[in-house]
């Protein structure tokens, strides 16, 4: 099955895909969009470009596990991609995947501008990744 994985962030959404083998996730690209809306439809377009069967939303709760209102926008945001393209979603727990990015991209050495422009992207794999391996564990 493709998946997109979806990291929803206020300024910048990450994305990343998966083969249909469900083996290689890799970043797709970063939507540089504010407004809520346009950045519905951006990802809701990519989704149908890619042919996308699921969407996989990171899902950023508070280290101790409750739900604030980040996560709230971003269940909001995942309710809005369904709309848009008929598409299921799952809410993945997404805690610490910007660090991790952060961690990857210092073993990478990639800095400044280059840096910020892919750190959403590659945290949108760490959660798509992270959801691959629960359907791999599952079956």
């Amino acid at each position: 099955m493709k998946i997109m994985g979806v990291d929803f962030g206020d300024s910048r959404t990450g994305l990343a895909v998966c083969d249909k083998s469900e083996f290689l996730a890799s970043p797709l690209t970063v939507i540089h969009e504010k407004n809520f809306e346009k950045c519905a439809q951006a990802v809701a377009q990519s989704a149908k470009e890619q042919k996308a069967e699921l969407l996989v939303v990171g899902y950023p709760k508070n280290m101790n596990n409750t739900i604030g209102e980040r996560a709230e926008k971003c269940q909001k945001f995942a309710e809005r991609l369904k709309e848009l393209t008929g598409l299921e979603f799952v809410m993945w727990d997404e805690r610490c995947t910007t660090v991790s990015a952060h961690q990857y991209l210092n073993t990478t050495n990639t800095r400044g501008k280059k840096r910020k422009n892919v750190v959403d992207a590659v945290a949108a794999v760490i959660i798509l990744e992270s959801y691959l391996g629960f359907r791999k564990n599952q079956n």
